[in-house]
């Protein structure tokens, strides 16, 4: 269960209280921290620029005496560090040949494995820095000595741990990430994963957010984790103020931050998934089409390798958020912004078929579950943005053998409050037809309740709307969504799994939920049709095709094929990110474990708060891959849909193409 063997790597930001121009002191202050971030397991360790003497020193910088202090600090730094397993980076002034530079000492295990000059110097404003430092394009060298020792110098450094795959990281110094290309852009396409940047960064009105938007982009645009730590409590507020703002983000998403103006030390700490961005980078054809566009200028860069060691003991909290629901955004306000988008595309995408196809009419079948009844109210929206009346929305609800009253009384409340052309067609007697034709033991009286039983229904149904669609001239509105498709919980050929169109195909069951609740909440539906809908939230999921036995259970779906709050966790991590199933568990036991689920409160009391564990997670995890392989057969033929999310579709034609034939041992050996 260590967080290393499965793809991720513990990173730091450091924010020390300073003592300015007092580099003995500013080192204690940085050892202490260091140590702290070892015994938790930090694989790096991120300090502020000219940390150990402070930034804001001015013409102090430039004293021999604070420039030997500097070399003393970075010494007990430096044996500090022998045994632990952190790589650390440290702010100092540096002289090297005729120049004096702003540096950050790359220090590992007792070593100095490099040292970084900061490359553009800001001369603007409160910014000085031309005045003391050379820039690292003046260097003449590429090697420096320091404390005794020659090791690399200049801003074309690449750190990689040859024992943690994919933990490459490069170092730059404040200005170096504000200008239009930093050095780190370069590093990103050599390799580097871990973009580091040192920062002094006085804090001005504004200037909070727009840390946050530089780093949340760069770290997105160069499919990367971006540490920034800036300085602190302690630097002197002569003329300038200064808020300690350290961020960690990976791939545009924000995952640690300090507390602004907090005038103790602090530090900040998240778990990069070093496989979620590799994975990424190798589907980013584009990326790699840079990469040989500046091959030339990327070859020089050069890599420095060490070993990173102790990364098989640190069986601890995963420090990050693992969404329990990874297609649904946690925060009401962005749950909200996407619910609107899902629904727009769908819109968008009915609304564009039956322009293209001149047709205004469409046949749809109401069972009163979730899929049926998300489908109608995006039916009825593009109806009504179209100007076509509602009354050409033609729909059917068809109790079968085992259809319940209630449900069959939502289907008929449902299309009566919405103004939608509402019928019920009995398939009952067609069913009995073709089941005494296939000579099936129910024909006889037999309580046999096989698939043959079940999908004779399902047939029954699709074939009476696709030829009710040929008799209105509409087409047959699919209403299956990308859960179903995932577990093959749907009828091949002439059954649920077709249609001429289906507006649900790549949302997942957990987003239905919320998108009815967010239509309630935000369309002019009567009071009748809202209370409607919230029964159809509150009820089981069933497919309805088996009587209720003799205890008076109904049909669960999930009982059968298993949660789909959990099978939705599974199918974003493999097809997203192609995780093995191992992490994939992994993931899962912090996301459904018996945990404190903080930001997710809001969003776990509108779903079942269930907990499992790890036996149960692996159980339904096997469960999943075996009909996920085995049902690629029914996706390949799967109708024309719109794509809603980033997590994708399962559309041959879109972001899923696999062979009907490939087999599940490979993944059921690695479970």
């Amino acid at each position: 269960m260590s967080i290393y063997q499965h793809g991720f790597a513990r990173v730091t930001g450091a924010v020390p209280v300073v003592s300015i121009a007092d580099p003995v002191r500013n080192a204690e202050r940085t050892i202490e921290l260091l140590r702290r971030a070892a015994d938790d397991g930090a694989a790096l360790v991120v300090f502020p620029e000219l940390g150990l003497c402070g930034y804001s020193i001015d013409d102090l910088v430039q004293q021999d005496a604070l420039l030997d202090a500097c070399l003393i600090g970075l010494q007990s730094i430096v044996e500090a560090s022998k045994g632990l397993r952190p790589l650390v980076a440290v702010g100092l002034p540096l002289v090297v040949g005729d120049g004096l530079y702003n540096c950050a000492a790359v220090v590992h295990d007792g070593e100095v494995l490099g040292v970084v000059p900061k490359s553009y110097l800001p001369n603007y404003r409160e910014f000085y820095e031309q005045r003391y430092f050379a820039a690292a394009r003046d260097a003449a060298v590429t090697t420096a000595t320091v404390l005794g020792t020659e090791v690399p110098f200049g801003p074309d450094l690449i750190f990689e741990a040859v024992d943690l795959p994919d933990f490459r990281v490069h170092v730059e110094i404040c200005e170096d990430g504000w200008v239009p290309i930093p050095p780190s852009t370069w590093a990103s396409l050599a390799g580097a994963t871990m973009l580091v940047n040192l920062s002094g960064s006085p804090v001005t009105v504004g200037k909070e957010s727009y840390r946050k938007s530089l780093c949340t982009s760069h770290s997105a645009r160069c499919v990367a984790a971006h540490i920034y730590v800036a300085a602190g409590f302690g630097e002197s507020t002569t003329d300038l103020a200064w808020d300690g703002d350290a961020l960690i983000t990976e791939n545009g998403t924000l995952l640690a931050r300090t507390d602004p103006f907090t005038m103790t030390e602090q530090t900040i700490t998240a778990d990069i998934d070093l496989d979620r961005l590799r994975s990424e980078r190798t589907r980013m054809i584009s990326l790699r089409d840079q990469v040989g566009d500046f091959a030339d200028d990327l070859k020089p860069l050069r890599r420095i390798r060490f070993h990173l060691g102790h990364t098989d003991n640190v069986d601890d909290e995963l420090r990050r958020r693992v969404p329990r629901f990874p297609f649904v955004p946690a925060d009401a306000a962005d749950r909200d912004i996407r619910c609107r988008e899902v629904g727009n595309i769908q819109v968008q995408g009915l609304a564009a078929r039956l322009r293209s196809t001149g047709i205004d009419k469409i046949v749809i079948g109401v069972s009163g579950g979730l899929d049926s009844t998300l489908a109608l109210l995006v039916a009825v929206d593009t109806f009504d943005r179209l100007g076509l009346p509602r009354e050409n929305i033609l729909a059917y609800t068809m109790p079968g053998f085992a259809t319940g009253t209630a449900t069959l009384r939502r289907a008929h409340i449902l299309m009566d409050s919405l103004g939608v052309s509402g019928t019920e067609l009995d398939i009952r007697p067609s069913c009995e037809q073709m089941l005494a034709d296939l000579d099936h033991p129910y024909s006889r009286g037999e309580k046999v309740y096989d698939v043959t039983f079940e999908n004779v229904q399902a047939g029954e149904r699709t074939s009476h709307l696709f030829r009710l669609a040929n008799h209105h001239g509409g087409i047959v509105l699919g209403t299956g969504d990308l859960s179903e498709l995932a577990l093959g919980w749907c009828t091949y050929g002439v059954g649920d799994q077709m249609s001429h169109y289906n507006v649900n195909s790549s949302v997942p069951k957990t987003l239905i939920q919320h998108l009815i609740r967010w239509m309630i909440s935000t369309s002019a539906y009567s009071q009748e049709t809202t209370d409607v809908l919230a029964e159809i939230l509150d009820d089981v999921i069933s497919p309805e095709l088996v009587p209720a036995g003799d205890d008076g259970e109904v049909q669960s779906t999930e009982g059968t094929v298993g949660p789909y709050e959990l099978h939705d966790f599974f199918l974003y991590h493999l097809t997203r990110f192609g995780h093995r199933p191992a992490k994939i568990a992994y993931l899962a036991s912090f996301a459904w474990g018996d945990r404190d689920r903080g930001a997710w409160s809001d969003l776990i009391t509108v779903q079942r708060r269930n907990q499992y564990d790890r036996a149960t997670i692996e159980s339904w995890l096997g469960v999943f891959l075996k009909r996920f392989m085995s049902s690629q057969f029914k996706r390949s033929a799967m109708p024309n849909g719109p794509k809603v999310g980033s997590g994708g579709s399962l559309s041959p034609r879109g972001d899923w193409r696999s062979p009907s034939d490939a087999s599940a041992r490979t993944w059921l050996d690695a479970l």
